[in-house]
């Protein structure tokens, strides 16, 4: 019997001619996996397309409410951000998916797993330590870096189709690179790839229309919160996953989360792309309006720290680490009395705060206010600043002694 391949399956022309180009150099039998996380329509038609390649099977698995709950969520928890803008959106799937090609692999007592991701991208990084840290026994074949790979334009690739019997109504104009899933999509190439050049909107969106086209009237939401978790949308309670979408549906009407970012790749090149992150902007602004309520200062500047740290673990594909566990673990502990109510106003591409209420707030009406309360007298600020800025004094008077003394 031919040794088996679990090839990573999106349907598109790369993963495609990956079918024919494992059984002609390996000789093995291709086991195709796609992962649903939220591709929509993009999955239809793909069991055909992946056996008239030539693979033996596939499995599509629907990965949503895991991707929402373990994914997605401690990202959302954690307030991470990468390089100030990129809510990881792609970054936070490939772990995911890693995961499952292990597990399929396994199941089907495969011996190698396949990518298509390219050798300038983050992808591969990412597939790889995942696929390394669940399975160091598999072997790794990651197509575009072998070589055995001759081809190196849509063109090629279609040829190579065709020359295998393989005809499909794929096309060789030059469109945007683009990633798809629950949380976002994401935009490279054409116009983007000269950071001179606006981004053609009218062209690209997908999920969003611009600020400039989105409606005169604003839309007023809230979003609940337990512990840190959304649980319902405009009161009506429901499952993370459903939330996303409806946030996603109303984020892209109102023109939300779109960002332009040239971003360091973890390979070491700069890349400009397009993200559009309609639902997930408001989910995180909704999170972050909240713990501003009930996190005390110590805590929220320690975990602003630990946010920029676990943005990078998951930019870079450390998910299956000690240190996304601990970081995890710190970001957990923080949620316990992340719990409340936050209204936004969607209006043109803003989210404008519009009341938040918390069982846990810090904040306390009779010490904010400007009149004298009885947990606060002004003339208590005396003492403080003198302590508080003790050192400061003694610096000064130092610097001042030791100048008269060289006049």
């Amino acid at each position: 019997m031919k040794e088996k391949v679990i090839l990573a399956y999106s349907g598109g022309l790369d993963t495609t001619a990956i079918i024919p180009w494992l059984k002609e150099n390996y000789d093995y039998e291709v086991i195709c996996v796609c992962i649903d996380c939220g591709q929509g329509n993009e999955l239809d038609g793909l069991e055909e397309r992946a056996k008239y390649c030539g693979a033996s099977k596939l499995y599509i698995l629907d990965v949503n409410d895991e991707f929402s709950e373990e994914y997605i969520l401690p990202v959302v928890k954690a307030g991470a951000v990468y390089e100030n803008k990129y809510l990881l959106g792609t970054s936070m799937a490939r772990p995911l998916i890693a995961k499952k090609l292990v597990e399929i692999a396994r199941k089907e007592g495969a011996s190698a797993i396949c990518h298509g991701a390219t050798g300038k991208g983050n992808d591969q990084v990412r597939f790889e330590l995942g696929i390394k840290a669940l399975a160091p026994d598999l072997k790794i074949i990651a197509a575009w870096r072998s070589p055995y790979w001759t081809m190196d334009s849509r063109e090629a690739e279609i040829a190579y189709c065709q020359q295998h019997g393989i005809d499909l109504p794929f096309s060789a104009d030059n469109s945007y690179s683009r990633d798809r899933n629950l949380w976002h999509i994401s935009h490279e190439g054409l116009e983007l790839e000269d950071p001179a050049n606006a981004p053609n909107y009218d062209h690209l969106l997908v999920l969003s229309v611009s600020p400039e086209k989105a409606p005169d009237e604003a839309e007023t939401i809230s979003l609940t919160f337990e512990q840190g978790t959304p649980v319902a949308l405009n009161g009506e309670k429901m499952k993370v996953s459903d939330i996303i979408r409806k946030l996603n549906v109303l984020g892209g009407k109102h023109g939300i989360g779109i960002i332009d970012i040239v971003e360091n790749r973890v390979v070491g090149m700069k890349s400009r792309g397009v993200y559009e992150t309609p639902g997930g902007t408001i989910l995180m602004e909704a999170h972050t309006q909240l713990e501003e309520l009930i996190l005390d200062r110590a805590t929220l500047s320690c975990k602003k720290e630990i946010a920029n740290r676990f943005a990078n673990v998951v930019y870079e594909g450390t998910w299956f680490t000690p240190l996304r566990e601990a970081l995890q673990a710190f970001i957990e502990s923080t949620q316990q009395y992340v719990t409340g109510e936050v209204k936004l106003k969607l209006y043109k591409g803003n989210i404008i705060k519009q009341g938040t209420t918390a069982p846990y707030s810090l904040y306390n009406e009779s010490i904010a206010s400007f009149t004298t309360g009885d947990l606060y007298d002004h003339k208590d600020a005396e003492g403080f600043i003198n302590l508080f800025g003790l050192s400061l004094k003694v610096r000064a008077m130092k610097m001042a002694e030791v100048e008269g003394k060289e006049q």
